[in-house]
């Protein structure tokens, strides 16, 4: 069965999250505060995805984001934010975060939003790919889901994976911010296209010398962004 974390201090919502879930499919664990959170993450390491409210007393979602990534855990992670502000949402997609929700969402907007991230922390591809993509000094195997350049290990989370691969397969092909997301996040994303541009300054700055003067992941004036061979 699929298992999720949800971390929520609002006994309602709580409630309301993990009775939708449960009902498409989900093996919930549930914590209430962010220290609670990361003692139940370490006692259940099967869980595959994680929905981390932002608002929250002592550690807060994004303490508890970044800790999570900080251990090298690449499990799927959804920010639940009551806030709609622009720095809230690239806050959390910049300690790590896959994807954010705003309050208040819908059942279907929630579970589809889950959907997508457990295929990809499931290593579930839509078509087949080699064991390896190979271009300069990256090798990304497709297969354990690593990437390394010049033989040093890149840690990735499953999004930023889903976009070098995306990159990787298409060199020197100029691809709309629309291309991205439709091939990462897939058909039926409810959110906004600039979730794209933050992934990719996140991703430049694990991968390229210089993320400030990119030389793999260049933007492409008035298109989007383009993979540099």
């Amino acid at each position: 069965m699929k298992k999720v974390l949800v971390l929520e201090d609002e006994s309602s919502i709580r409630s309301f999250i993990v009775v939708n879930l449960r009902r498409a499919g989900y093996d919930v664990v549930e914590a209430e505060t962010g220290e609670q959170a990361l003692e139940k993450l370490a006692a259940n390491r099967d869980v595959k995805l994680a929905l981390l409210d932002v608002m929250l007393p002592g550690i807060d979602g994004f303490e508890v984001c970044r800790r999570i990534r900080a251990s090298g855990s690449q499990i799927g992670i959804i920010m639940l934010t009551a806030r709609s502000q622009e720095t809230d949402k690239v806050t959390g997609l910049m300690t790590g975060a896959d994807d954010y929700v705003t309050k208040p969402f819908s059942p279907a907007e929630l579970i589809a939003r889950a959907e997508a991230l457990m295929r990809r922390s499931g290593g579930q591809d839509d078509q087949p790919n080699p064991d390896e993509l190979r271009a300069g000094p990256f090798c990304l195997n497709t297969r354990n889901h690593t990437l390394e350049k010049d033989g040093r290990s890149i840690s990735l989370t499953q999004v930023e994976f889903s976009i070098m691969r995306h990159f990787m397969s298409h060199p020197e092909t100029a691809m709309t911010r629309e291309d991205v997301l439709r091939e990462v996040w897939g058909e039926d994303y409810y959110g906004d296209v600039k979730i794209v541009d933050v992934n990719i300054r996140r991703l430049r700055m694990k991968i390229e010398d210089d993320a400030t003067e990119p030389r793999y992941i260049t933007t492409v004036r008035g298109v989007g962004y383009k993979w540099e061979k």
